[in-house]
C-alpha cells in the first residue's frame, strides 16, 4: 500500500524514553487524538533513510497523560533506546476529517506569507509551540520570522492554495528582523505537522 513520502506524513508523537526493560517506551503525544494513535493494534510509521517503515502497536497504556508504547519485533530495552528521539508519523489518509477553518501543521508548512497590504513575509517553514501558543516559522533558518498563529494576525488561511494572509501588530515583523539579524534564534525541533 503506498503511503506517499516521509515529508508528506503527519507527525502524531516523539520518542521521548525508554520506560521498563521490555522494550517499552514513552511518547510526546502531538495530537489531538492520543487515544486513537496510540491503541493496540494500530499501526505509525517511522523513517529508516528518510523511508516510512510501518510499525504495529502490540500494546498500549497512558501514564501522567502520556503514551507508553510497545512495538512489534522491539522486545529488549536496547532495542527501545535506538528509537528515542524517532518521529511517529501517519499517512494523510489516516487523518481524523477536522472542523472548518482548522488545518494540520503540515498543511500550512509550504505556504507563502503576505500581509494584508501584499507584501511577501516569505514561507512557512515549520510549525511551533504548544497546542494554544502555535506560532508558523517563517523563511529560512537564520532569518526566520514567528508568526502567532491568531486569527487576530492570521487573517485568512487557504491551505488548498498555499497562502496565508497576515495582519501583524506594529512592529511584529522588524522586532522577529532584528533578533534574526543579532543571532538569537533557538535551536529547535522543527515540526512537520501535527494530527490536530
Amino acid at each position: 500500500m503506498e503511503h506517499g513520502s516521509w515529508q508528506e506524513m503527519a507527525i502524531v508523537g516523539v520518542v521521548a524514553r525508554t520506560h521498563g526493560r521490555h522494550g517499552e517506551v514513552v511518547v510526546n503525544p502531538e495530537t489531538d487524538f492520543p487515544e486513537e494513535r496510540f491503541r493496540a493494534g494500530g499501526t505509525l510509521f517511522m523513517a529508516r533513510a528518510g523511508v516510512p517503515v510501518a510499525v504495529k502497536i502490540r500494546d498500549a497504556w497512558f501514564h501522567g497523560g502520556r503514551p507508553v508504547v510497545s512495538f512489534e519485533r522491539v522486545d529488549t530495552l536496547s532495542a527501545a533506546e535506538s528509537l528515542r528521539g524517532a518521529e511517529l508519523r501517519v499517512p494523510d489518509e489516516a487523518l481524523q476529517p477536522l472542523p472548518p477553518d482548522t488545518w494540520y501543521e503540515h498543511e500550512l508548512v509550504g505556504c507563502v506569507v503576505r500581509t494584508v497590504s501584499g507584501d511577501e513575509v516569505g514561507t512557512v517553514a515549520a510549525v511551533e509551540g504548544p497546542a494554544g501558543a502555535k506560532r508558523l516559522i517563517v523563511g529560512p533558518r537564520g532569518r526566520e520570522i514567528d508568526v502567532p498563529l491568531v486569527a487576530e494576525i492570521c487573517v485568512t488561511v487557504d491551505a488548498d492554495a498555499e497562502s496565508i494572509v497576515i495582519d501583524p501588530p506594529h512592529g511584529l515583523l522588524e522586532v522577529n528582523r532584528t533578533r534574526a539579524a543579532a543571532g538569537g534564534r533557538r535551536s529547535g525541533r522543527p515540526g512537520t505537522g501535527s494530527d490536530g
